[in-house]
């Protein structure tokens, strides 16, 4: 089942309309703008940084309603003009009230000539535009995160099991060693035997009084200890054989097992947020192309 996300949802376009501002007990010809998902403190900090852009003059702002006197919009006035806004947080929206003058009384509005309308509209959808991308990029920044931590799990999972494959195949060259060692270790106890056996044999031929110190007795003890110790041996190359044959059942019957239930999961895993960040790449690649809206109303804010 794919998972939900807020990218999945219909994209809220950009809005910019024409509308009565009120500041004060006045209201004023201006603009309203609409930002879906903005984050209100990074858009108020990068709307007061536009509106100083290229001028000495700064922000002014009481009881939430900003002032900057000679601000520079090129693209709408050769001349400084005044700006007058409020930034308010909406529900899943940010709204951005403008009125921008160009003279004493004089506002950008249908008065002042389709020219320079359209050229605040696009000053303001630029501004509104590049606050909705940046929101994107952080959701799909977000996103690309939890895919990768996914595929880094993916990832450690098959190096665990190259790992235990890797061990399996040394566990079994080990097997393969022992058991050399074990027949060479057998054939040198079957010859021991044989020797201890033919000194016995010719120790109790001889005279009772010719045995003490003889080479025979002493030959026989050395073959004893060269027994004790490939006995010694042939134990520990076992012991070796079944821990190896221990640990490769082990890793035979956990890896599939493994492998099959953690890879699976979190292959679903991956698929869906694949899915998931693919909504947001589409939705960073609808907001960049986005042109807003232009209509116009006459509601009293």
């Amino acid at each position: 089942m794919m998972l939900a996300a807020p990218a999945m949802h219909a994209q809220k376009p950009i809005l910019v309309l024409e509308d009565s501002i009120l500041i004060g007990n006045s209201l004023y010809p201006g603009f309203n703008v609409t930002i879906p998902e903005a984050n209100f403190d990074n858009t108020l900090k990068n709307w007061v940084k536009l509106q100083e852009t290229g001028t000495k003059s700064k922000v002014q702002t009481e009881d939430g309603e900003m002032t900057i006197f000679g601000a520079l919009i090129k693209q709408v006035s050769s001349a400084p003009v005044n700006i007058y806004s409020q930034l308010r947080n909406e529900d899943s929206v940010g709204r951005l009230l403008v009125i921008i003058e160009l003279k004493k009384n004089q506002y950008v509005d249908p008065a002042s000539g389709d020219i320079q309308l359209t050229a605040a509209r696009s000053y303001l959808k630029e501004f509104a535009r590049s606050q909705y991308i940046e929101v994107i990029k952080g959701q799909l920044d977000t996103q690309e995160k939890i895919l990768q931590d996914l595929e880094k799990q993916l990832g450690s999972l098959e190096n665990n099991k190259v790992r235990s494959e890797k061990k399996s195949k040394t566990n079994r060259t080990t097997i393969s060693d022992e058991q050399d060692k074990l027949v060479v270790r057998h054939n040198e106890l079957s010859q021991l035997s044989n020797e201890i056996m033919r000194k016995n044999t010719e120790m109790i031929a001889m005279p009772v009084g010719a045995r003490k110190g003889c080479s025979i007795g002493t030959g026989q003890r050395s073959s004893r200890r060269d027994a004790r110790s490939c006995r010694k041996r042939s134990t520990e190359s076992e012991n070796r054989i079944k821990k190896a044959k221990s640990d490769i059942d082990q890793a035979d019957r956990a890896i599939p097992r493994l492998m099959r239930r953690s890879r699976n999961a979190l292959q679903i895993k991956i698929d869906d947020q694949q899915a998931v960040v693919q909504t947001y790449v589409d939705k960073l690649n609808n907001g960049q192309t986005i042109l807003g809206h232009f209509p116009q109303v006459n509601a009293d804010l």
